[in-house]
Formats: C-alpha cells, sequence, structure tokens
C-alpha cells in the first residue's frame, strides 16, 4: 500500500463530521490522494459502499481502505495536536482566523508535534458550534457573498494549498533521458530558410508581406528558445513538405527565390 513521502503529509487527516452524500466522500478521497494525504476519518457517516467510492474515484482503493469511523468528534481528533475548523461564518474576534494558504503554514509548523486536522462539517449546516468550540482555528476559503462552497471542492482547495507548501513532495520528475544543446546561429538560420521555403512552397504568401510573417515567425521562435533536437524536428517539417510536393510533382520556387529577410532599420 502507497504511503506519504512527506512527513508532513503523513501527519495530516481529514475529518469529515457527519458526511451526508457518498458522492462527497468519493469526490474527499480523490483530492487526497492527488495531494498525498491518505489519513480520512469520518464521523458518523452516511452508509457508503467502498467498491462504489472506488468506482467514483478510480484508482484510490489503498486510501478508501485506510478510512476509519469516529462516533463523536472527540474520538476521531483524540490524537491531535492542532485542528482546524472549516467554516463560511464569521465568529468572535478572539478566535483565529485563517485562509486556506494560512493553514498549510500551521500545519507545517505543528506537524513535528504531532497529528493535525482539517475539520469539514455537513453539507447542509457546516460544522455545528459544539465542534467549532472545541477546533484550535477557523478557516474560512475567500468567495464572493456566496460562502457555500462544496464539501469536497473544500477539501480540495485545502490540501492543494497544503501540498504546494510542502513543496511537491508526491511528485518526483525525473531527468531528461539526453540533455540537447542550444541550436547555433547557424541551425536557426537553415530552419528559418526551409521554414520560409516551406510556406512558399505551398503559397503562403500569395497575400501577405513575406517579410512581416518572417519576422513574427522568428519572434515566435526565439521565444519559445528551442533547444537542437526541437529544431531540428521542427525543421525536419518543412523539408517533408518541401519533399512531399516535389515527390508529387508540385512546381518549387528554387531555393532563396525569395531571398533572406533581414531586419529593417
Amino acid at each position: 500500500m502507497s504511503q506519504p513521502e512527506s512527513p508532513i503529509l503523513a501527519r495530516t487527516c481529514v475529518v469529515l463530521y457527519e458526511p451526508q452524500d457518498p458522492v462527497n466522500i468519493a469526490a474527499t478521497v480523490r483530492a487526497m490522494k492527488n495531494m498525498g494525504v491518505w489519513d480520512l476519518r469520518l464521523v458518523r457517516p452516511c452508509a457508503y459502499d467502498p467498491y462504489n467510492l472506488e468506482g467514483i474515484a478510480h484508482g484510490t482503493m489503498d486510501v478508501i481502505q485506510r478510512i476509519r469511523h469516529f462516533d463523536d468528534y472527540e474520538s476521531a481528533v483524540a490524537g491531535c495536536v492542532f485542528t482546524m475548523g472549516f467554516t463560511g461564518r464569521r465568529r468572535a474576534a478572539r478566535w483565529q482566523f485563517l485562509d486556506p494558504r494560512g493553514a498549510a503554514r500551521e500545519v507545517i509548523a505543528r506537524a513535528p508535534e504531532g497529528e493535525v486536522a482539517y475539520v469539514f462539517g455537513r453539507e447542509d449546516d457546516g460544522l455545528p458550534n459544539a465542534v467549532m468550540d472545541r477546533v484550535h482555528a477557523y478557516v474560512t476559503i475567500p468567495t464572493t457573498a456566496h460562502a457555500s462552497l462544496n464539501l469536497a471542492q473544500a477539501v480540495l482547495l485545502a490540501m492543494y494549498e497544503l501540498h504546494l507548501a510542502v513543496g511537491d513532495a508526491t511528485i518526483e520528475i525525473g531527468a531528461p533521458r539526453k540533455g540537447a544543446p542550444p541550436p547555433t546561429n547557424e541551425q536557426l538560420e537553415q530552419y528559418f530558410t526551409d521554414l520560409q521555403r516551406g510556406l512558399d512552397s505551398i503559397e503562403f504568401f500569395k497575400i501577405r508581406s513575406v517579410r512581416a510573417i518572417m519576422r513574427t515567425l522568428r519572434s515566435v521562435t526565439f521565444r519559445a528558445s528551442p533547444d537542437a533536437r526541437e529544431l531540428s524536428l521542427m525543421r525536419a517539417t518543412w523539408l517533408e513538405v518541401i519533399n512531399y510536393l516535389q515527390r508529387t510533382g508540385r512546381p518549387l520556387p528554387p531555393p532563396g527565390a525569395i531571398g533572406a529577410v533581414q531586419p529593417e532599420d
């Protein structure tokens, strides 16, 4: 079974308090796996079939099999050193309010001390006051005046910010198989020559300014900064256009018929 690679993510749990819709549980599982969090705790959830959850959130059975159920909120967070309750309501100023990015910073600060919980309430009423009075901080997601979010969307936003904050710890990107050097000026000019000849061979310049078009294509190429291998592929594309026209007997302009395009003063 896969495990979180980041110790911070390994000490992070998501608590859903009385979730009412199996679809939201499945979407929460998907969001958690996308972002590398694996510990889902459900307090008095609706009935659901684990295999149906996996049918909604494909490839997440490893997370689904780890789901734990609890009879009350206190049991679900008993081992946590810091808990954050998500709400769309503003309460008394004495409570600490965070946004999802600030919540992620709190997780990074607190996780070395123990488990940290993101707590989300029911789809219809959110978290009850009895639970909100027990969390250590409130989290609100900035929205318009319409503050009601889908449960799983709120989880995804929270997990996304945490995933970024820990430095994308669950993704390993391999090095390129072979590095290619930048193209030389000679290779670039060969490409532009064949590009221009290929465009001319399909009569692209019939009603267009050759100089203006080539200047734009040069600019686009320089901004894209292709390496030598990429430039070779791009050049081969236009060479194949020219070769195809030659094989099929189409008339072609001779090399250099249009002339090199030089920048104007």
